[in-house]
């Protein structure tokens, strides 16, 4: 049985992305096209390499302890608000798995933790927009796993290195965030376009990648665990909003002794990196 992919995404901007925004172009491209190939979704890698379910750790799901789906067939969960009519009907049909809620469930609570099981969640547009676009066919159970609401990086590491084993098990791990910038107040006050704070985002981009890329899980653990002293973090994540680096952190922790891979899409002049072990 191959080894399944993590994959640490970047979701860009609510819905936008299936709407058909031009800033979201590139975005969308990597999520048609990079990330079937790295989870093993497209047909020319084989059905051998398919992953029979998906684990999607999401940067709009944060709860006290780590919160799993564990319903059969989740519903919508419209969680933004001021978009135009059709967001509010977007469908991803994919089905549950209880069964595999119940073993990454058990996985997490082999190494400590106290999760929780949902059956009443649904799909937040943490999943249903990035895996509109990544898997439309939507006959791959997909299992919905929170981020905590501590920010602990040092837990959410200790979550992947739990979950790891389900790539064994032919089971992909994919983190939902936008790990590069998500400071929307600074971005829509165009920060973005000053020469020095694009100098601050570069350095931060390069951190983060020396970070994610490290083979050695030890040492990328030890990484994670400052992220906080990393050039421009609290204008990239500003304080108590962490949530959308955080699926980075538990994918991280899922590589093992594995060196990560990255590919850049540009969105709102920013590069926009992603991070995938395979």
């Amino acid at each position: 049985m191959p080894r399944a992919a993590v994959v640490a995404l970047s979701h860009g901007g609510g819905p936008m992305p299936v709407l058909g925004d031009p800033s979201h172009d590139e975005l969308v491209k990597s999520m048609r096209t990079r990330v079937p190939k790295i989870l093993g979704l497209n047909n020319s890698t084989g059905s051998e390499h398919r992953p029979k379910a998906i684990v999607l750790v999401t940067a709009h799901w944060s709860e006290r302890v780590p919160t799993i789906s564990s319903g059969k067939k989740p519903k919508m969960l419209y969680d933004y608000g001021g978009f135009p009519a059709e967001a509010y009907k977007l469908k991803y049909d994919a089905p549950g798995s209880p069964e595999v809620a119940r073993r990454v469930a058990s996985l997490l609570q082999g190494a400590g933790f106290r999760p929780d099981l949902d059956d009443e969640r649904g799909w937040d547009h943490g999943v249903f927009v990035p895996m509109l676009l990544v898997h439309p066919a939507a006959d791959i159970p997909v299992i919905q796993v929170s981020v905590l609401a501590s920010e602990d990086p040092a837990a959410h590491f200790a979550m992947g290195r739990a979950l790891a084993p389900l790539r064994d098990e032919n089971i992909a791990i994919v983190g939902s965030g936008f790990a590069s910038f998500h400071n929307l107040r600074l971005m829509f006050a165009g920060i973005t376009r000053d020469p020095s704070t694009r100098a601050q985002l570069v350095a931060w981009n390069e951190a983060v990648t020396a970070a994610a890329l490290e083979p050695d899980e030890k040492a990328r653990e030890a990484a994670f665990a400052q992220w906080r002293n990393f050039p421009a973090a609290y204008v990239t994540h500003p304080r108590g909003g962490a949530e959308h680096f955080l699926p980075l952190i538990v994918c991280a922790g899922a590589a093992g002794n594995e060196a990560g891979k990255a590919y850049t899409d540009h969105f709102q002049g920013l590069d926009i990196l992603s991070y995938y072990w395979k």
